[in-house]
């Protein structure tokens, strides 16, 4: 089952897809190009926005937490890109340790690191879990539906390395995105690869970072395969200085999302678009759908209520929010029996291998789908994101997946450059 794409202007996106099967081969050689220029983050997921008339990712995220809703089907591919990743850094790797988030009672999220260690483990590796929860002082097993189980071990550090207690593996893969900050015991492990690199944590990246690097990427692209970058790339900008309880630099907020606002509506005069505009105002730091806000007129963000200052002050971790980003809503017009839904791309290094569509029953076509309400037992993807078919329609599952892949691609690619970009001095030069 695929999602309906519910609306009256088709045309622009079936041309846009149609782009993308007559440019594939060029896409394909471009794309090899560029990674052979630069290193894929080991895995990311992407949040994708198909409005119709743009498909673009809104969101991107270097510790993904669902890979228990990905298509069973998909394994295979899964496992050779895992292959693929573990001999890109580390070629005879034996063990590898896995450090989870602290959500020892979220059994979504156990399901998602019980499915990443059988992925790794069928790639040769002998996976084991190490916790970063304190109280974690002997081997914890935890029980998960279905009958399977997880066992959480607590961590040893010896010298410039981690491990657990009779267990010295070649690499440390966080599936934590340390929002709370680098805890010691991860810090100067120069002995073994950690990946992603420390500093991609949300304890220093910022999704400005992230929407730059992108938006120089999308541009290049597009002027290889002859298209508006704008089809595929939201604009941004950014506002520091931000106190929402004590309402400072609420009029500089406002005054650049009534910019982006017109901006967008000019955009939208081009293309013949008749939807309404809007924005997104959200945290520049942090994850789970928190400190976010969808902003219509420029009014909105001036003299916000107890409520919507409360929810946009603080983040994951109860971290501060003083810098945001203002980002061009997308529209979504996929729906799932009645109810607005979104594509979420997963990919593990430079492969998309599968998605799930993120559904939210309570929730409109220009709101944050990734909020309490949204199903947990999101729709797979029937097909994989690599396999274009030219014999069908440019809007069949085939050919509407191979778009998310191209642009979820695209979306990695700038994860990988913004990576390089923001790495610390030291291990920039180690790069070169």
């Amino acid at each position: 089952m695929v999602p309906h794409l519910t609306t009256a202007l088709t045309g622009p996106l079936l041309e846009l897809e149609t782009h993308f099967l007559d440019q594939a081969t060029e896409i394909e050689r471009w794309m090899r190009v560029q990674w052979h220029d630069h290193l894929p983050p080991f895995y990311a997921s992407t949040d994708l926005r198909n409005s119709g008339f743009k498909l673009a990712p809104v969101d991107l995220n270097l510790f993904p937490g669902g890979f228990n809703n990905l298509n069973d089907a998909f394994l295979p591919l899964c496992i050779q890109a895992a292959q693929a990743a573990v001999e890109r850094i580390c070629p005879n790797a034996r063990q590898m340790l896995l450090i989870p988030e602290n959500h020892t009672r979220n059994q979504f999220y156990l399901q998602n690191v019980a499915k990443l260690v059988s992925i790794l483990r069928l790639t040769g590796l002998t996976v084991r879990i190490g916790s970063l929860l304190p109280e974690v002082t002997e081997p914890t097993t935890i029980e998960l539906a279905g009958g399977s189980s997880l066992t959480l071990e607590p961590l040893r550090r010896v010298g410039n390395r981690l491990g657990l207690g009779d267990f010295d593996p070649c690499a440390v893969l966080l599936n934590n995105d340390l929002s709370a900050g680098v805890p010691a015991s991860l810090e100067g492990l120069d002995d073994q690869w950690v990946i992603p690199p420390l500093h991609a944590g949300w304890h220093s990246r910022r999704k400005s970072h992230h929407a730059a690097a992108y938006d120089r990427v999308a541009r290049e692209f597009s002027a290889r395969i002859g298209i508006d970058p704008w089809r595929i790339s939201p604009a941004y900008d950014t506002c520091g200085g931000i106190d929402f309880h004590a309402r400072a630099g609420e009029q500089e907020l406002a005054d650049k999302v009534a910019d982006m606002l017109a901006s967008i509506r000019a955009k939208y005069r081009e293309y013949g678009v008749s939807d309404e505009a809007f924005v997104v105002v959200k945290a520049d730091a942090g994850t789970y759908g928190m400190g976010v806000m969808m902003v219509k007129d420029a009014s909105q963000v001036v003299g916000l209520n107890r409520k919507q200052r409360n929810k946009m002050s603080v983040v994951k971790e109860g971290l501060a929010v003083h810098d945001v980003i203002i980002q061009e809503g997308v529209h979504t017009f996929e729906t799932l029996n009645g109810s607005v839904a979104e594509p979420v791309a997963y990919m593990i290094d430079h492969y998309v291998v599968g998605g799930f569509y993120r559904v939210h029953t309570q929730r409109g076509r220009d709101e944050n789908l990734n909020s309490p309400g949204m199903h947990f037992e999101p729709l797979a993807f029937e097909t994989c994101c690599s396999l274009p078919d030219c014999d069908q329609a440019p809007d069949a599952p085939p050919n509407r997946f191979y778009a998310y892949g191209v642009v979820a691609r695209l979306a990695l690619l700038a994860a990988s450059v913004e990576i390089e970009e923001q790495a610390p001095s030291e291990l920039a030069e180690e790069a070169a």
